[in-house]
């Protein structure tokens, strides 16, 4: 069990008079999360993969609401997302029965996001939890375990089963890819042909850290520019990958409107790409560790209370490039990724004469930086 670090944060909004929404990816911990705060106060749970929830949960009566919750305070919905127009069920439940504390989970942004955002606004409190972040799992085993695990993390990942499965790691992750993280597009994003989609997945699983061309995947996988587009958009919404824009500010040369694609999870990624090799026989670790620490550095800011900082690459036409800029409240910090830094390592002196700004290199050495 690993204390997760939205734990206190959605503990802290009980009985505040608005419903907590916890979205993610299937097999991340929601439901375990939700139970861990829940533990030892009276509620009911509702799970809309049951059909006759489902049912009774879509488009009831306040009379009919009254039935189902009956005496209890708090109600826990989990797979909300599966229960058609659900965001007037969940008004209702949270203007008509202002006793009732309200949580909702749900493994995809697809419908929900949709669903809630108008019904729920100002009703809601929203989280995304991701797969297990490096400073939890650090929390739990300990520095000196965290620090010999690295390269494992970084070959597998961090989703819970994948942890507690040392030794079938490629057969979890294999189920977890198959059976899970594309229900969700398939079911709810109407693809009719799922080879396009896997083909796209892959294709992009072999150009995280560089920049992302749709025309370019259009020909490769053999659609037009509009269907990759509409396919990324729900790989997003299903917590697959997400993306970086460029950032662009003084300089005419800067690459303005590109973008980088990232995967939330290392180990889905190399499931994807089929490769388990060891870091020293491998060709991608750089871009492999690149991924590790974005994806580690959006759980930071993501967890961490009134966080809106904004993340960009930077890049120039003559190829000047600064993996990691930060922007917040004016301020911006830069860093440069590098698995194994070398004592000289040479930065875009473009970007520090037109910002002011220093770059940070971070490596295996000094990653914690990045995270605390």
């Amino acid at each position: 069990m690993y204390n997760r670090a939205l734990f206190d944060t959605i503990s802290a909004k009980l009985g505040k008079g608005k419903a907590i929404i916890l979205l993610g990816s299937r097999q991340v911990g929601k439901t375990t999360l939700i139970n861990q705060i829940l533990d030892g106060r009276p509620h009911l749970f509702l799970d809309a993969d049951d059909p006759s929830t489902r049912l009774a949960l879509t488009e009831p009566t306040t009379a009919q609401l009254r039935a189902i919750l009956g005496s209890n305070d708090t109600v826990f919905i989990d797979e909300a997302q599966r229960i058609p127009k659900i965001g007037i069920t969940l008004k209702l439940i949270t203007d008509q029965f202002k006793n009732v504390q309200l949580l909702v989970s749900g493994s995809s942004s697809f419908d929900l996001t949709n669903e809630i955002q108008e019904p729920l606004t100002g009703r809601s409190w929203p989280y995304e939890l991701y797969p297990i972040s490096w400073t939890e799992y650090e929390n739990k085993v300990g520095y000196i375990q965290a620090e010999q695990d690295l390269v494992n993390r970084m070959q597998f990942g961090f989703y819970p089963d994948v942890l507690n499965s040392t030794g079938d790691e490629i057969e979890v992750l294999q189920n977890l890819v198959n059976s899970y993280l594309y229900k969700d597009i398939l079911a709810f994003g109407n693809i009719r042909k799922p080879a396009i989609l896997e083909k796209l997945v892959r294709a992009l699983a072999f150009q995280i850290g560089n920049e992302v061309s749709y025309n370019e995947l259009a020909q490769l996988v053999g659609v037009d520019k509009n269907t990759i587009s509409n396919y990324i958009n729900l790989l997003e919404k299903a917590f697959v990958v997400f993306r970086l824009g460029s950032y662009s500010g003084n300089l005419r040369n800067e690459i303005k409107r590109t973008q980088k694609i990232y995967f939330y999870d290392t180990g889905v990624r190399n499931m994807v790409i089929g490769n388990f090799q060891p870091l020293e026989l491998r060709t991608d670790v750089g871009a492999l560790w690149e991924n590790f620490l974005m994806a580690e550095r959006l759980k930071y800011h993501a967890y961490s209370k009134n966080d809106y900082t904004k993340m960009y690459f930077w890049r120039t036409v003559s190829q000047q490039e600064i993996d990691l800029v930060e922007e917040k409240d004016g301020t911006l910090t830069a860093f440069e990724f590098k698995w194994k830094a070398k004592k000289t390592v040479k930065t875009p002196t473009a970007f520090k004469n037109a910002y002011d700004v220093d770059i940070k290199i971070i490596d295996r050495s000094n990653f914690r930086e990045l995270l605390d």
